[in-house]
């Protein structure tokens, strides 16, 4: 074999076996431009959208799953893999701070939302007003009311606080359907199998097959608020990616969708 033959021969496998660590090295970078997110259901829409133009600011992307915030939690705590964790209530929250698997420097209340008792936009029923005098069970008739697990699903929890509190509870609990998030619930109201849902205001404003006829009193319940957190095993991203969520930016989606923000912009 020629010297010139020899030199190709040795590039060539050289390359052969440069293959898999690049492969390897695209693959970190991969990982590195990539941030999980675990966040409450009723954030899905406004939240894509923000997802959306992080990425298109920072070229990070961001992989959001959805569910109830305890199930997310719970998931965290049995070593699922999450950067971020975003909740519908600061109880979960809290949960997550006890066992230490968020780091408790980057929490903030990020947003806010309205307790709301909605119905098929079909239905006769509108404009009722929810306090003590309220007739909840009559006003389902022989159909259920659709909310989350009022056991751990923060809908659900923030539901039977205000049913507690007006004196309605005895009367609508054995009325309750209870499912495993809040999007679960709007999907019952939205397709006809329930008559009467407990949900949140911007839940309620993304599904037009719903509509809203009563808001619970502030006073009812706890206040609702949404916090952000990074993970305790998060990737630096993350805090770029939480730096976002108080943007103007962000804000502004947020707010289109209904919810109030909590924090001040941080640019």
């Amino acid at each position: 074999m020629s010297q010139g033959s020899k030199f190709v021969a040795a590039l060539a496998s050289a390359l052969v076996l440069a293959l898999p660590f690049a492969a390897q090295a695209q693959e970190k970078e991969k990982q590195k431009s990539t941030d999980k997110s675990f966040a409450a259901a009723s954030m899905k829409n406004a939240l894509d959208e923000v997802d959306s133009a992080f990425a298109k600011q920072s070229g990070i992307n961001v992989v959001t799953s959805y569910d109830a915030s305890s199930a997310l939690m719970k998931q965290i705590e049995q070593g699922a893999p999450a950067d971020v964790y975003i909740s519908a209530d600061q109880q979960w929250m809290n949960y997550g701070s006890e066992r230490k698997l968020i780091d408790g420097s980057t929490r903030v209340n990020l947003l806010g939302n309205k307790l709301v008792l909605i119905a098929g936009k079909d239905s006769k029923l509108s404009d009722v007003t929810i306090g003590p005098d309220l007739g909840l069970a009559k006003l389902a008739g022989d159909g259920r009311i659709a909310t989350g697990d009022v056991r751990a699903v923060p809908v659900g929890l923030y539901a039977k606080a205000a049913l507690q509190k007006l004196g309605l509870w005895d009367s609508a609990a054995p009325k309750l359907a209870m499912v495993g998030n809040v999007r679960a619930a709007l999907v019952l109201v939205a397709r006809g199998e329930a008559p009467l849902g407990i949900v949140y205001a911007t839940d309620a404003k993304v599904e037009p097959a719903v509509k809203i006829i009563g808001v619970f009193p502030d006073d009812s319940h706890d206040p609702i608020v949404c916090p952000a957190a990074a993970t305790a095993n998060a990737k630096p991203a993350a805090r770029l990616y939480l730096d976002f969520l108080r943007s103007a930016a962000a804000r502004s989606i947020f707010e289109s969708f209904g919810f109030s923000v909590l924090i001040k912009p941080s640019s």
